[in-house]
């Protein structure tokens, strides 16, 4: 298996070359040169080493001269802040001709960083529909393969025409990408082609352009949403605008009592009315809802873990932060909350961690209990979005509903699943399963 593993990256890597470098016209000329050469083997019999011969030749000539010479250009991306899986948009290019010629029309094409899947990903992949392939390719594996290399594959980039350019000549050109997955995407390099006269082989010339883009999770519309839950005192306030420290909320002047601390004296009128004067504070009152995210997929598939991502995010901006706090708790190398509301943070850098967060294989769920348990008696509510329905799940939600947490439980299962509502069956509004193969008709539900 690892033999044809290694062929497999092999195999692809050519394939994307040629792909990159030969037009349609190529591929015929490529298709008969290997008919001719399994024709013309004995060239006692055959004439067909012949046309082997003329199209080998028509081939090399097409390459030697689809090479750009003398050509330099510089190129500048101009990228949004963000796009959103799913959805497609433009951005922009500038290329500017540096050369002392004038350049004709050129195909401009963007090339990703790209990650070949490893052999323990590739041994242990679960492809949809595999059971229904033939024998062959379920034995070979080679579906499997193309199957996780589009998984992987960030975005769909569309080739654009860059019109011809005189020497310092600049052009703006507009690019389509079709994000197909949430994380970063990875430019690696900017590449202008041209076909030889033949219309045969593309030559290329590549300016190495290193950029990033974030991918934010694809995100689906929710009915107004009324949470649970009253507003919970906080000790200390709220810092906000991103203050660190205890920040109470300041209302007036009173006399010094003894046991107030020395850092509350206000010095300006003590000075004025010669006496100690401090500042009071009241300890404010508000509603704080967390956003609980399950991260340990177990038996959970991909399709299902990036669903409850998605559904995460729905909340995140349907949910009112302006008056409100929303902490979003998760699991990855550790036990995450990350706060948006009142002048912390804006649901858009929520999105941004909620676009890079990854399944939790290397710790058990025991781990997000004991860090949502943990802030509950400052929760006015808590939304758990699940992958599973089973013991480690109820036993949190037993905690929550203990500790007199409202709670909305969504579960993430597949079509066809049902779950006991226990311990929700007292409340089964607030006990909701969504499927992930009809995640947008279900969100319009809740």
């Amino acid at each position: 298996m690892r033999f044809l593993f290694r062929n497999f990256r092999f195999i692809y890597r050519l394939d994307r070359w040629v792909r990159r470098h030969f037009t349609a016209a190529g591929f015929l000329v490529i298709g008969g040169m290997v008919a001719a050469g399994i024709f013309g083997v004995d060239t006692r019999q055959s004439t067909a080493y012949q046309v082997f011969a003329f199209l080998s030749a028509l081939l090399v000539i097409a390459v030697a001269a689809g090479r750009p010479r003398g050509a330099r250009f510089r190129m500048r991306r101009e990228l949004p802040e963000f796009v959103t899986a799913g959805e497609p948009t433009e951005y922009l290019v500038s290329v500017e001709n540096l050369g002392r010629r004038a350049q004709p029309e050129f195909l401009l094409r963007e090339r990703l960083e790209e990650t070949l899947p490893s052999y323990e990903e590739f041994v242990s992949a679960r492809v949809p529909g595999d059971a229904e392939r033939n024998w062959f390719d379920r034995r070979i594996g080679y579906p499997r393969w193309l199957w996780l290399i589009h998984r992987r594959r960030g975005a769909n980039i569309e080739e654009s025409v860059v019109p011809p350019l005189p020497p310092g000549g600049k052009a703006r050109v507009r690019v389509r990408l079709q994000p197909l997955r949430r994380g970063v995407l990875c430019f690696r390099e900017t590449s202008l082609a041209q076909p030889d006269p033949l219309g045969i082989y593309l030559g290329s010339l590549s300016v190495s352009d290193p950029a990033s883009l974030i991918v934010l999770p694809k995100r689906y519309p929710l009915p107004p949403i009324d949470l649970p839950g009253a507003r919970r005192y906080h000790r200390g306030g709220l810092a906000l605008a991103s203050r660190v420290g205890d920040a109470e909320e300041f209302i007036g002047l009173r006399d010094y009592r003894p046991g107030d601390a020395l850092r509350r004296i206000h010095w300006r009128s003590f000075a004025r009315a010669g006496r100690p004067i401090v500042k009071e504070y009241q300890d404010e009152f508000f509603v704080r809802h967390a956003l609980v995210l399950d991260t340990f997929p177990g038996d959970a598939d991909d399709e299902r873990f990036e669903a409850a991502v998605s559904v995460a995010a729905s909340f995140a901006c349907a949910v009112r932060t302006r008056e409100s706090l929303l902490d979003l708790m998760f699991v990855g190398a550790e036990a995450y909350c990350f706060t948006a509301g009142r002048g912390l943070a804006s649901a858009d850098a929520m999105l941004r961690m909620l676009a890079a967060v990854a399944p939790c294989r290397d710790k058990q769920f025991g781990a997000l209990t004991q860090a949502v348990t943990a802030r509950a008696g400052i929760l006015s509510g808590c939304i758990c979005i699940f992958l599973d329905w089973g013991e480690a799940r109820r036993e949190l939600v037993r905690r929550l509903q203990a500790l007199g947490v409202p709670l909305l439980v969504i579960v993430i299962g597949a079509d066809g699943a049902r779950f006991d509502p226990e311990p929700m069956v007292g409340d089964p509004r607030n006990f909701r399963l969504l499927r992930a193969d009809r995640l947008e008709e279900d969100m319009r539900t809740l």
